[in-house]
Protein backbone atom coordinates (compact mmCIF):
# COMPACT_ATOMS: atom_id res chain seq x y z
CA UNK A 1 0.00 0.00 0.00
CA UNK A 2 1.43 3.37 -1.08
CA UNK A 3 0.91 6.34 1.23
CA UNK A 4 -0.03 9.64 -0.43
CA UNK A 5 1.65 12.29 1.69
CA UNK A 6 0.42 15.85 2.14
CA UNK A 7 2.58 18.47 3.85
CA UNK A 8 0.51 19.68 6.83
CA UNK A 9 2.84 22.66 7.27
CA UNK A 10 2.11 24.11 3.81
CA UNK A 11 0.44 27.51 3.74
CA UNK A 12 -2.79 26.01 2.43
CA UNK A 13 -3.04 23.40 5.18
CA UNK A 14 -2.17 25.91 7.90
CA UNK A 15 -5.38 27.84 7.24
CA UNK A 16 -7.87 27.31 10.10
CA UNK A 17 -11.13 25.77 8.93
CA UNK A 18 -14.19 26.25 11.16
CA UNK A 19 -15.75 22.83 11.68
CA UNK A 20 -19.49 22.26 12.20
CA UNK A 21 -20.57 21.03 15.61
CA UNK A 22 -22.28 17.69 16.29
CA UNK A 23 -25.72 19.25 15.96
CA UNK A 24 -24.91 20.07 12.32
CA UNK A 25 -23.29 16.73 11.56
CA UNK A 26 -25.40 13.91 12.94
CA UNK A 27 -29.00 12.75 12.99
CA UNK A 28 -28.80 12.43 16.78
CA UNK A 29 -26.03 14.73 18.04
CA UNK A 30 -26.46 13.54 21.64
CA UNK A 31 -24.94 10.12 20.96
CA UNK A 32 -21.43 9.44 22.28
CA UNK A 33 -18.77 10.37 19.73
CA UNK A 34 -15.92 8.40 18.18
CA UNK A 35 -13.31 10.66 16.57
CA UNK A 36 -10.93 9.00 14.09
CA UNK A 37 -8.00 11.29 13.29
CA UNK A 38 -6.52 10.53 9.89
CA UNK A 39 -9.46 8.55 8.51
CA UNK A 40 -7.95 8.24 4.99
CA UNK A 41 -10.44 6.83 2.46
CA UNK A 42 -12.87 6.18 5.31
CA UNK A 43 -13.53 2.49 4.75
CA UNK A 44 -12.90 1.64 8.40
CA UNK A 45 -15.58 4.05 9.59
CA UNK A 46 -17.93 3.23 6.73
CA UNK A 47 -17.88 -0.38 7.94
CA UNK A 48 -17.92 0.47 11.66
CA UNK A 49 -20.77 2.98 11.77
CA UNK A 50 -23.55 0.51 10.80
CA UNK A 51 -22.26 -1.95 13.42
CA UNK A 52 -22.25 0.71 16.17
CA UNK A 53 -25.45 2.75 15.83
CA UNK A 54 -25.16 3.68 19.50
CA UNK A 55 -22.29 6.04 18.58
CA UNK A 56 -21.66 8.88 16.21
CA UNK A 57 -18.45 8.57 14.19
CA UNK A 58 -16.41 11.44 12.79
CA UNK A 59 -13.42 10.96 10.52
CA UNK A 60 -11.08 13.89 9.92
CA UNK A 61 -8.53 13.75 7.13
CA UNK A 62 -6.07 16.20 5.54
CA UNK A 63 -6.37 14.80 1.99
CA UNK A 64 -9.41 16.44 0.43
CA UNK A 65 -10.00 13.87 -2.37
CA UNK A 66 -10.17 11.05 0.18
CA UNK A 67 -12.67 13.00 2.27
CA UNK A 68 -14.83 13.71 -0.77
CA UNK A 69 -14.87 10.04 -1.78
CA UNK A 70 -15.62 8.84 1.76
CA UNK A 71 -18.40 11.39 2.22
CA UNK A 72 -19.97 10.35 -1.10
CA UNK A 73 -20.03 6.73 0.08
CA UNK A 74 -21.53 7.80 3.41
CA UNK A 75 -24.31 9.70 1.70
CA UNK A 76 -25.02 6.78 -0.61
CA UNK A 77 -25.28 4.48 2.42
CA UNK A 78 -27.57 6.91 4.27
CA UNK A 79 -25.53 6.79 7.47
CA UNK A 80 -26.76 9.51 9.81
CA UNK A 81 -24.27 8.60 12.55
CA UNK A 82 -21.18 9.12 10.38
CA UNK A 83 -19.47 12.14 8.83
CA UNK A 84 -16.12 12.95 7.23
CA UNK A 85 -14.48 16.37 7.38
CA UNK A 86 -11.47 17.86 5.62
CA UNK A 87 -9.05 19.62 7.94
CA UNK A 88 -5.57 19.71 9.39
CA UNK A 89 -6.12 18.21 12.83
CA UNK A 90 -3.33 20.29 14.38
CA UNK A 91 -4.86 23.54 13.10
CA UNK A 92 -8.63 23.13 13.23
CA UNK A 93 -9.47 20.49 15.83
CA UNK A 94 -8.43 22.27 19.01
CA UNK A 95 -11.21 24.88 19.04
CA UNK A 96 -13.73 22.28 17.88
CA UNK A 97 -12.79 19.94 20.73
CA UNK A 98 -13.02 22.75 23.28
CA UNK A 99 -16.57 23.52 22.13
CA UNK A 100 -17.88 19.95 22.49
CA UNK A 101 -20.48 19.32 25.21
CA UNK A 102 -18.76 17.81 28.25
CA UNK A 103 -18.68 14.02 28.19
CA UNK A 104 -19.72 13.67 24.54
CA UNK A 105 -16.34 12.48 23.22
CA UNK A 106 -16.06 8.79 24.07
CA UNK A 107 -13.23 7.44 21.91
CA UNK A 108 -10.35 8.89 19.90
CA UNK A 109 -8.41 6.70 17.47
CA UNK A 110 -5.18 7.48 15.61
CA UNK A 111 -4.40 4.55 13.35
CA UNK A 112 -1.36 4.09 11.11
CA UNK A 113 -0.56 7.80 10.69
CA UNK A 114 1.89 8.99 8.06
CA UNK A 115 5.38 8.21 9.39
CA UNK A 116 7.44 11.24 8.30
CA UNK A 117 10.70 9.42 9.05
CA UNK A 118 13.21 12.24 8.65
CA UNK A 119 13.98 14.12 11.84
CA UNK A 120 13.34 17.50 10.20
CA UNK A 121 9.85 16.26 9.26
CA UNK A 122 8.80 15.05 12.71
CA UNK A 123 6.88 18.29 13.28
CA UNK A 124 4.59 17.13 10.46
CA UNK A 125 3.45 14.10 12.44
CA UNK A 126 -0.18 14.15 13.48
CA UNK A 127 0.06 13.83 17.27
CA UNK A 128 1.66 17.06 18.45
CA UNK A 129 1.63 18.36 22.06
CA UNK A 130 -1.09 20.98 21.48
CA UNK A 131 -3.44 18.44 19.90
CA UNK A 132 -2.84 15.95 22.70
CA UNK A 133 -3.65 18.62 25.31
CA UNK A 134 -6.87 19.41 23.44
CA UNK A 135 -7.82 15.73 23.35
CA UNK A 136 -7.09 15.39 27.05
CA UNK A 137 -9.30 18.40 27.72
CA UNK A 138 -12.20 16.98 25.72
CA UNK A 139 -12.07 13.38 26.98
CA UNK A 140 -13.78 12.83 30.31
CA UNK A 141 -12.25 10.53 32.90
CA UNK A 142 -12.54 6.90 31.81
CA UNK A 143 -12.89 7.68 28.09
CA UNK A 144 -10.44 6.16 25.63
CA UNK A 145 -7.57 7.02 23.31
CA UNK A 146 -6.29 4.24 21.04
CA UNK A 147 -3.17 4.48 18.88
CA UNK A 148 -1.64 1.91 16.55
CA UNK A 149 1.01 1.71 13.85
CA UNK A 150 3.20 -0.82 12.08
CA UNK A 151 6.26 1.46 12.45
CA UNK A 152 8.02 1.53 15.84
CA UNK A 153 9.62 4.90 15.03
CA UNK A 154 6.10 6.34 14.73
CA UNK A 155 4.31 4.69 17.65
CA UNK A 156 7.11 5.13 20.19
CA UNK A 157 7.13 8.98 20.09
CA UNK A 158 3.32 8.95 20.28
CA UNK A 159 3.46 6.77 23.38
CA UNK A 160 6.19 8.95 24.89
CA UNK A 161 4.11 12.10 24.35
CA UNK A 162 0.90 10.60 25.72
CA UNK A 163 2.62 9.27 28.81
CA UNK A 164 4.60 12.47 29.37
CA UNK A 165 1.29 14.33 29.63
CA UNK A 166 0.32 12.28 32.69
CA UNK A 167 -3.33 12.44 31.58
CA UNK A 168 -3.71 8.87 30.37
CA UNK A 169 -3.29 5.43 31.91
CA UNK A 170 -3.11 1.99 30.34
CA UNK A 171 -5.54 -0.69 31.48
CA UNK A 172 -3.60 -2.73 34.05
CA UNK A 173 -4.44 -6.01 32.31
CA UNK A 174 -3.00 -4.95 28.94
CA UNK A 175 0.30 -6.47 27.83
CA UNK A 176 3.41 -4.25 27.80
CA UNK A 177 4.84 -2.65 25.79
CA UNK A 178 2.17 -3.40 23.17
CA UNK A 179 -1.42 -4.52 23.40
CA UNK A 180 -1.89 -7.89 21.71
CA UNK A 181 -5.31 -7.27 20.15
CA UNK A 182 -7.17 -4.25 18.88
CA UNK A 183 -10.11 -3.14 21.06
CA UNK A 184 -11.98 -2.09 17.91
CA UNK A 185 -14.64 -4.17 16.20
CA UNK A 186 -12.97 -4.06 12.79
CA UNK A 187 -9.44 -3.68 11.38
CA UNK A 188 -8.39 -0.87 9.08
CA UNK A 189 -7.22 -1.52 5.53
CA UNK A 190 -3.63 -0.89 6.56
CA UNK A 191 -4.00 -3.24 9.53
CA UNK A 192 -5.26 -6.08 7.32
CA UNK A 193 -2.44 -5.46 4.84
CA UNK A 194 0.25 -5.56 7.52
CA UNK A 195 -1.12 -8.64 9.28
CA UNK A 196 -1.52 -10.49 5.97
CA UNK A 197 2.24 -10.15 5.52
CA UNK A 198 2.87 -11.63 8.95
CA UNK A 199 4.22 -8.32 10.26
CA UNK A 200 3.56 -6.87 13.73
CA UNK A 201 1.15 -4.09 14.65
CA UNK A 202 2.06 -1.98 17.67
CA UNK A 203 -0.98 -0.95 19.70
CA UNK A 204 -1.66 0.93 22.93
CA UNK A 205 -5.01 1.67 24.54
CA UNK A 206 -5.28 4.49 27.06
CA UNK A 207 -8.04 5.64 29.38
CA UNK A 208 -8.30 9.25 30.47
CA UNK A 209 -7.42 9.55 34.14
CA UNK A 210 -8.29 12.34 36.56
CA UNK A 211 -5.07 14.34 36.14
CA UNK A 212 -5.50 17.78 34.58
CA UNK A 213 -3.68 18.40 31.29
CA UNK A 214 -0.29 20.06 31.73
CA UNK A 215 0.49 23.50 30.39
CA UNK A 216 1.44 23.23 26.74
CA UNK A 217 4.86 24.77 27.35
CA UNK A 218 5.56 22.23 30.09
CA UNK A 219 4.71 19.31 27.80
CA UNK A 220 6.76 20.74 24.94
CA UNK A 221 9.76 21.17 27.21
CA UNK A 222 9.42 17.59 28.47
CA UNK A 223 9.44 16.27 24.91
CA UNK A 224 12.37 18.45 23.84
CA UNK A 225 14.38 17.02 26.72
CA UNK A 226 14.06 13.52 25.29
CA UNK A 227 17.07 12.11 23.49
CA UNK A 228 16.72 12.40 19.69
CA UNK A 229 15.98 9.26 17.70
CA UNK A 230 19.08 7.42 16.58
CA UNK A 231 18.15 7.26 12.89
CA UNK A 232 16.00 9.07 10.38
CA UNK A 233 14.71 5.85 8.83
CA UNK A 234 15.05 3.11 11.42
CA UNK A 235 14.51 -0.48 10.45
CA UNK A 236 11.41 -2.27 11.70
CA UNK A 237 12.53 -5.02 14.10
Amino acid sequence: MVRQHVNPLSRFHQLPRPLPGPEQLFSDPTLPLHLDIGSARGRFLLASAPLQPQRNHLGVEIRQPLVDAAEADRQAAGLGNLRFLFCNANVSLQDWLAALPPGLLELVTIQFPDPWFKTKHHKRRVLQPALLCALAGALAEGKSLFVQSDVPAVIEPMVALIEASGCFSRPPQDARPWRLQSPLALPTERERHVLAQGLPVYRVLYHRNGIAPPALEQLQEAMQARAPEAADNPAVP
